[in-house]
């Protein structure tokens, strides 16, 4: 069973909602965030990227960066740009991108149940990257920016949760630059809320989608404050963390693509060769950026031309759910042993364009500083749940998820 816990939300005052979400922080570097942020004191960027307001040579994981955060966030409260709510509530999260819509449920979820597998990963972290979550929630004593969790839909929630919406009026209605739509409504009823609790007290697993990171960082918070104090009973809000919990078969996997910078020694003529032993090679009658349209089969764009390679029978395993990724495929059987490319976590020749830039990136990159591409057909959700029941973890860089959840709209408190 999952548990799932309201709280007194951390979030914007409306008339401002619009100038402090922000997108997530790991999502651009220093850079990016600084000139973001230009003419916008208001950008929660302040507070999940408080370098910016440091000088430049300081090191993003200086102890400064922290404090600087912390005292962004507290200011952002004095100032009355935040609000905190009185009560405790479940918040809904809408986003329409392309007129698609995905609503998901704003709650604070439980750190025991990432510790015993009701909640599930699919992906390693870092322990440098945890350890500058841990600190900037730590010197924060707050979640700034929310995990992403799925779970196989259940209609009951989405009818509870379609009629909030349907009677009551969103506190935010924002459209970004980006085309964007955000929407969120707050469930006040104590009705609704237990309702929704014992709906997800029959839901045995929660997915994360994105947030390993942050998701990995709160609980070592929580379990670092509950080695730390003397009356604990388990109900203390550094026992929970922020998620928004999204229904499988709402969300959208974009294409998360390669690129390589040379053929590892082989000129084109070879390297085409030693491909048919374990792909198709066509060049597709229509020429332009090659979209694959099902499992095992890529797009690669060489020298100006697109073709089209499929992965043949018996050169992959059926049944293990990671190696029969395409991810795993295109890895095992092309990057690997033709191209040289051993740990494509670590190895500079290898880039990833995810496919909310278009497949006219890919042909970018190749014409400007890479030597080949590759247009993937995107992992399914279905994918990702069943590695992660398998307990194993996902190739890097196998999902992109669109459209992102932004930061700020809501913060939790964790004392």
């Amino acid at each position: 069973m999952a548990i799932i816990k309201p709280f007194k939300g951390i979030r914007p005052v409306p008339q401002l909602a619009n100038k402090v979400a922000a997108l997530p922080y790991d999502v651009m570097d220093s850079q990016e965030a600084r000139l973001l942020v230009k003419d916008n004191p208001y950008s929660f960027l302040h507070v999940d990227k408080a370098e910016i307001d440091l000088d430049p040579s300081i090191n993003p994981y200086d102890q400064k960066v922290y404090e600087k955060a912390r005292d962004n966030l507290q200011a952002m409260i004095r100032s009355g740009t935040l609000i905190q709510d009185q009560e405790n509530h479940f918040y809904i999260y809408e986003l329409v991108m392309n007129g698609r819509s995905q609503v998901g449920l704003v709650v604070c979820t439980s750190i025991d149940d990432y510790l015993n597998q009701v909640i599930k990963k699919h992906e390693h972290t870092r322990p440098s990257k945890e350890e500058d979550r841990i600190n900037h929630v730590d010197y924060c004593n707050a979640n700034t920016g929310p995990i992403f969790l799925t779970y196989h839909g259940k209609q009951e929630v989405n009818d509870l949760v379609n009629q909030c919406m349907k009677h009551q009026e969103p506190v935010y209605d924002i459209e970004f630059d980006d085309e964007v739509r955000h929407r969120v409504w707050i469930i006040d009823s104590v009705e609704v809320m237990e309702q929704l609790k014992n709906a997800f007290a029959q839901v045995d697993t929660l997915y994360i989608a994105d947030g390993h990171h942050r998701c990995a960082s709160a609980v070592k918070v929580g379990l670092k404050r509950r080695a730390s104090s003397k009356d604990y009973t388990g109900n203390e809000e550094f026992n929970f963390f922020l998620s928004v919990l999204f229904p499988h078969d709402q969300l959208h996997i974009m294409d998360y693509n390669r690129v390589i910078k040379d053929l590892n020694g082989n000129t084109s003529a070879e390297f085409l060769q030693k491909i048919e032993d374990k792909f198709i090679i066509e060049i597709p009658r229509e020429q332009g950026p090659f979209s694959p349209q099902e499992k095992k089969n890529f797009g690669m764009y060489l020298d100006d031309t697109w073709y089209s390679i499929k992965a043949k029978e018996g050169t992959y395993p059926d049944k293990d759910p990671v190696a029969s990724l395409d991810i795993s495929i295109l890895q095992d059987n092309l990057l690997h042993p033709i191209l040289g490319i051993e740990d494509p976590r670590t190895d500079e020749r290898i880039d990833f364009v995810g496919g909310i830039r278009g497949l006219e990136e890919l042909e970018r990159r190749v014409q400007e500083d890479m030597k080949v591409a590759f247009s993937m057909f995107p992992t399914t959700i279905e994918d990702l749940m069943s590695v992660a029941d398998s307990g194993q973890m996902m190739p890097p860089k196998s999902t992109w998820f669109e459209p992102k959840l932004r930061s700020g709209f809501f913060i939790h408190e964790l004392s």
